[in-house]
């Protein structure tokens, strides 16, 4: 694996950290309902729903970290590529469902990561 491979990989793990811990347990607070463009009311009102959307993006940060720490660089690029395509795909319909702007923001840096484990 590329260093910058490796990079992006880990900041698109990270992204997803920092989604999990906003959604899970920031999202009724102002910084998460600013965040996500959210009402008191919504927020009070959705937030078990947030927090299992929290709950996948772990997965998906879990998912990107597993492939960072396996040790077989053939197995390891395959696996970051899945859980990538998966944060691709998560973003696209997010994108065209709630909020343009995650298709940037969550897809922009899966695509990076994705083009940089393909030229590896």
């Amino acid at each position: 694996m590329s260093i910058l491979s490796l990079i992006l990989v880990g900041l698109v793990a990270l992204e997803h950290i920092y989604i999990l811990f906003l959604e899970m347990f920031m999202w009724a607070t102002p910084k998460g309902m600013k965040t996500f463009g959210t009402t008191r009311e919504f927020a009070e009102a959705s937030k078990s729903l947030a927090a299992n959307q929290g709950l996948y993006n772990g997965f998906l940060a879990a998912g990107l970290i597993w492939g960072l720490l396996y040790p077989d660089a053939v197995v390891a690029g395959q696996i970051q590529l899945f859980f990538l395509i998966c944060v691709l795909v998560a973003a696209i319909f997010g994108g065209l469902t709630a909020k343009r702007s995650i298709m940037l923001v969550q897809g922009g840096p899966a695509l990076l990561a994705i083009l940089a484990v393909l030229l590896t």
